[in-house]
């Protein structure tokens, strides 16, 4: 059965009918139609301009691209090298510095312990010869007080046994009505103040 399509525009209509369409064909009602052409393998002249822009560009990658991109890689790698080796030197002379910071201050702590030790021991002499003379005016002071008690006591024994002297002859010579003799009662009290003070 033949169908006619109708297309229609604001300018102007047209009619197409298959069987029109059938007859430019050269095929007619029932008869299969050929395979016509494949639309997705390309044409032989796509494949050259293709093969062609691809060989361009490949030729052009070989010769400008590709050492463009080889230096840029290389001076990348020297880069990131001398990078390297500047951070390792810069690792090597911190560690070095630390190295001699760690030696100077243990010879610092050791010339400090050093001096102290030295200091301590002159400190030491110094109070050992201070107390010593300290000692010496101590004990010197003490004979001298000791010296002074004793000529006190001297002088005041004397004066005792004078006193008791004249009491005990006082008495004697009250009690007895006689005047003893001032040497034996000299003597008297001398032995019993001896006795009593032993």
């Amino acid at each position: 059965m033949l169908t006619a399509f109708v297309y229609t525009n604001s300018f102007s209509e047209v009619r197409v009918s298959l069987d029109a369409v059938s007859a430019e064909t050269g095929s007619e009602e029932g008869v299969p139609v050929g395979p016509g052409p494949n639309p997705i393998s390309p044409e032989v002249k796509e494949l050259v301009w293709g093969a062609g822009s691809f060989i361009v560009f490949l030729i052009l990658m070989r010769l400008f691209l590709v050492p463009k991109v080889r230096k840029g890689m290389a001076s990348r790698y020297e880069s990131i090298q001398a990078d390297h080796e500047y951070a390792t030197s810069t690792r090597d002379g911190a560690q070095a510095d630390v190295a001699r910071y760690e030696a100077a201050v243990a010879e610092i702590r050791n010339e400090a312990a050093r001096r102290l030790e030295a200091a301590r021991q002159t400190l030491d002499k110094e109070r050992s010869a201070k107390i010593a003379e300290v000692n010496a005016q101590i004990a010197s002071r003490r004979a001298e007080a000791e010296s002074e008690v004793a000529a006190a006591r001297a002088a005041a024994q004397g004066q005792i046994v004078s006193a008791v002297t004249a009491v005990t002859t006082r008495a004697t010579q009250i009690a007895v009505g006689v005047s003893p003799d001032n040497a034996v009662v000299t003597r008297s009290v001398q032995q019993a103040m001896e006795g009593s003070r032993s």
